[in-house]
């Protein structure tokens, strides 16, 4: 089985977190938290932040390791690293998502979320920051 590994951003501001509903692909329509692959060469929090500036025209700071969330999709496997992540520049402009929401810690569940991503929100639950960099 093939694996894959991507790096996700846990953005989090004034009591919330961001969530963005896929455009494109097999999990059109789902939600997940954005990021993306890793390319050879990179760490983990390079390829969050060249990701998350192809993807939401936005620069992030990397403040905090969340979790490691490994997932057995039907066609790879998965290896998800997030990190909790604060905006420093930019307004978001959302350039391969279909739809994106803040959302509190009890509202989470409102979106469905794609599996691997299911796992990341009980981490954060048992996190709650205050800010990212706690």
């Amino acid at each position: 089985m093939k694996s894959v590994e991507v790096a996700a951003a846990i953005i989090y501001k004034e009591g919330k977190y961001f969530a963005t509903q896929r455009g494109y692909g097999e999990f059109e329509g789902m939600w997940e938290f954005p990021g993306g692959k890793i390319e050879p060469g990179e760490t983990p929090q390079e390829a969050l932040k060249r990701e998350i500036q192809e993807e939401l025209c936005i620069d992030i700071e990397v403040k905090a390791h969340l979790c490691t969330t490994e997932y057995d999709y039907p066609t790879f496997h998965l290896t998800m690293y997030c990190y909790l992540c604060n905006i420093i520049s930019g307004q978001i402009e959302l350039r391969e998502h279909k739809s994106a929401l803040w959302l509190t810690s009890g509202s989470l569940d409102q979106v469905s979320w794609l599996p691997a991503d299911k796992e990341v929100i009980e981490k954060i639950r048992s996190h709650k920051p205050s800010e990212p960099n706690q």
